[in-house]
C-alpha cells in the first residue's frame, strides 16, 4: 500500500534532503514550498532515481493563515492517503528585536508556529487511519536557551519543542509517534537567509544535512532527537548553566 509522506519547506535544505531519503525508502511525497519551479526540479529528480514512486508538488505560502486547509483541500481532493508530515518549514532573522521589522518578525511566527499547529492539527484524522503513522517537528537546539540577536527565532523554536514534547504524550493512544528534530547549524540555505553567513556558530559547528536527515528518521521513535555529539553536548550544558552565562554565551555567538 502507498505510503505518503508531505514535507513542508521541501524546496531546499533539510526539506529537499528529507525528500529524497523518504523517497530512497520507497515512500510517495506531497512537497510543500513557495518555489514551485524548485520543487518541480526535485520531483523530476526523485523520479528519476526512483520510478516506483508519486511525487506531488503543491505551490503555498505558509505565512497564509489558510495554508494549512489549502494542503490538506489538496489531499482530499487527489484522494491521498496520508502517513506523515514533516513540519520542517521555518525561518530566523539576526538582528536586535528593536531593529527588525515587527512585519517581518510577525511572520517569522506565523510560519514557525502558526502553520506548524494548524497542519498538525488538520492532518490527525487523516494520519489516524494508517498505522505507523508519524509527524516530525523540526526544532532546534535553539530551543533550550534564550538566543539575544535571534530572539523571536530562538522563542519559536521553544514553542515547537513544548508543543511536539505534548503532542508525544497525546497522539500515542492513536498510534501517532511525534517526535521533535533539534538539529543545530547544519549545511542549509538557513544562514544566508537569516543574514548568518559567517557566524562562528556556522564556521565551527555545521553539520551535513544528510546525516541530521538521517539521524531524524533513525530516531522518529523519541520525542527529542539531537543528532551530533557537540549539539548534545550544547544542549546538556544549556540545562546544567545559569540562564544569565547561557543567554550572554548565544549573544556571543550570535554576534
Amino acid at each position: 500500500m502507498e505510503k505518503l509522506i508531505l514535507i513542508t519547506g521541501a524546496s531546499s535544505g533539510l526539506g529537499e534532503e528529507f525528500a529524497f531519503q523518504l523517497a530512497a525508502q520507497g515512500n510517495s511525497l506531497l512537497l510543500v514550498a513557495r518555489r514551485l519551479e524548485r520543487l518541480q526540479y526535485i520531483q523530476r529528480d526523485i523520479i528519476k532515481k526512483h520510478a516506483n514512486v508519486r511525487v506531488f508538488c503543491l505551490c503555498v505560502d505558509l505565512n497564509d493563515a489558510s495554508s494549512g486547509q489549502q494542503i490538506m483541500d489538496y489531499i482530499n481532493s487527489q484522494g491521498l492517503p496520508l502517513n506523515g508530515v514533516i513540519n520542517n518549514a521555518g525561518f530566523g532573522q539576526r538582528g536586535q528585536f528593536s531593529d527588525i521589522a515587527l512585519s517581518r518578525q510577525m511572520d517569522m511566527l506565523r510560519v514557525n508556529i502558526s502553520s506548524l499547529v494548524s497542519l498538525s492539527h488538520l492532518a490527525i484524522p487523516l494520519l489516524a487511519k494508517h498505522d505507523g503513522s508519524f509527524i516530525i517537528n523540526v526544532a532546534s537546539i535553539a530551543a533550550f536557551v534564550a538566543g539575544p540577536n535571534l530572539s523571536v527565532y530562538y522563542a519559536s523554536k521553544a514553542f515547537v519543542l513544548s508543543f511536539s514534547e505534548a503532542l508525544y504524550e497525546e497522539l500515542k493512544k492513536q498510534g501517532i509517534k511525534v517526535s521533535t528534530l533539534c538539529p543545530g547549524p547544519t549545511d542549509t540555505e538557513f544562514f544566508e537567509q537569516a543574514n548568518m553567513p559567517k557566524s562562528p556558530l556556522f564556521k565551527h559547528f555545521v553539520m551535513d544535512k544528510h546525516a541530521v536527515v538521517k539521524y531524524a528518521l533513525a530516531n522518529q521513535h523519541k520525542a527529542i532527537v539531537i543528532p551530533g555529539f557537540v549539539n548534545k553536548m550544547s544542549v546538556l550544558g544549556a540545562k546544567f548553566l545559569p540562564s544569565s552565562i547561557a543567554r550572554k554565551l548565544a549573544y556571543f555567538i550570535q554576534k
